[in-house]
């Protein structure tokens, strides 16, 4: 089982914390009689058993496939990040400049014609 199933079975763990609350929140709403405040508690059940719901489910689907959904995401906003980081470019190439190599050395960056050069004195 690799880590990424094993982190979806952690899943359980907030989902049964949410589901403990709402039982006692439930439980406190049985000795209210004012009928605003019942209603605000039913609201604050409901929505944490739709949060139970659903970290169970990303757990599920996580232990079903592998894959974590915001690892992709995550990963989809990294690579259009770096892209727009690096213009779509090399991180090395700036526009006007071009690579030249030297016999048996690495590639040296060579400054256009477009460029300026900029001496501090």
């Amino acid at each position: 089982m690799g880590i990424v199933r094993l982190a979806g079975l952690f899943a359980i763990i907030p989902a049964a914390l949410l589901l403990t609350i709402s039982f006692f929140v439930l439980f406190t709403l049985r000795r209210i009689e004012e009928q605003g405040l019942k209603a605000f508690g039913y609201v604050i059940v409901t929505l944490l058993v739709i949060a139970a719901l659903l970290i169970f489910s990303v757990g599920a689907y996580t232990v079903y496939t592998g894959r974590h959904p915001m690892m992709s995401m995550m990963q989809e906003m990294m690579k259009a990040h770096m892209q727009g980081m690096m213009g779509g470019k090399m991180p090395a190439m700036r526009q006007g400049q071009k690579q030249m190599m030297m016999k048996d050395k690495m590639p040296v960056m060579m400054p256009s014609q477009t460029d300026e050069v900029k001496i501090k004195r």
